[in-house]
């Protein structure tokens, strides 16, 4: 398979390039293109997230452990190509003093909609396009390895935290994928940039990276505040938590490409709402049903409900 086109169908490699642009106009960049099976990249990737599991990482998300994940033809029989894009949701806004913190994917309208209706917009143009073609729109909630076919697609690379990292947007981008059967040529996979570098391992309030690339999710604040469902959340969790009580974005914040001058993202749909960067304990705590529901209408955030969104504040102590 050439890379970028180079060798490859003329017509395939003109309609890729149209693709990517109608990506763009959709507010995606990057973008990228993966050919299926992928390279011997994305079998390291596959065995890697065996060994997560196999080590119980996943904590009690069972979803991570669906065979499809490992396996992209359960997911379109027939597929042949793979159209990674990024959403860029880094908004130049700082929390208040003193206020609770939400992670920034939890800032605007809940992602998963954001992305799949324009994944889907897409996939109709490439319809339009090629008559007969098969396409599915794939977010994080499918059973894809998101990350690992975004890197295949040269949209970054894989940090030791786990997330894709941009050398242009760092690691605030959001994923999506295109899968089709169009055969379209593959852009090159992307290289690790991470060097020596140990800043978010160093960073981690509760030693959740217990090695580079690998987080156990019963260590991460991020995952305590979003999927756990107790009613008291562990101790030592409880403890090195403050200020985040939705999400956690320690491991980002300090990475050295998280920290040069990146463009603030101007989708309408990326915006936080105006609560979330003055977010008081007090107030918060006491929001009815009600309120939390207007507030969360439509944010990625309502998979906290009210109870654990209680439980996270008085956590803080």
């Amino acid at each position: 398979m050439g890379h970028s086109g180079i060798g490859a169908n003329p017509d395939q490699a003109s309609l890729a390039a149209a693709l990517k642009q109608q990506a763009r106009q959709l507010g995606f960049d990057p973008v990228g293109i993966a050919a299926v099976p992928g390279s011997s990249r994305l079998q390291l990737r596959t065995a890697a997230l065996g060994r997560w599991l196999a080590a119980h990482h996943e904590a009690e998300m069972g979803w991570m452990a669906d065979p499809r994940r490992r396996q992209v033809e359960t997911l379109l029989p027939g597929v042949q190509s793979v159209l990674a894009v990024g959403l860029n949701y880094y908004v130049a806004a700082q929390r208040a003093p003193g206020s609770l913190a939400v992670a920034r994917y939890g800032w605007g309208r809940d992602y998963h909609r954001v992305i799949d209706r324009r994944l889907r917009q897409l996939g109709r143009w490439l319809e339009e396009q090629r008559p007969g073609v098969r396409w599915r729109a794939c977010v994080d909630s499918a059973p894809l390895m998101d990350k690992a076919w975004a890197e295949e697609a040269g949209l970054g690379w894989i940090g030791k935290h786990s997330n894709l990292i941009s050398r242009d947007r760092g690691s605030w981008l959001l994923l999506g994928h295109l899968l089709s059967t169009q055969e379209l040529p593959a852009d090159q996979p992307a290289a690790s940039l991470c060097g020596a570098c140990t800043a978010c391992i160093d960073a981690c309030p509760t030693d959740a990276i217990t090695e580079p690339f690998v987080v156990n999710s019963r260590r991460c604040i991020a995952f305590h505040t979003i999927e756990n469902r107790e009613p008291e959340l562990p101790a030592p969790i409880a403890a090195a938590m403050a200020p985040w009580v939705a999400g956690c974005d320690i491991c980002q914040d300090v990475c050295p490409w998280n920290r040069q001058p990146l463009e603030s993202s101007s989708d309408p749909d990326l915006q936080p709402r105006d609560w979330v960067l003055n977010l008081q304990a007090d107030e918060a705590l006491h929001w009815s049903d009600a309120s939390w529901d207007e507030r969360l209408r439509a944010s990625a955030l309502r998979r906290i409900k009210p109870a654990q969104w209680r439980r996270n504040i008085r956590s803080l102590g």
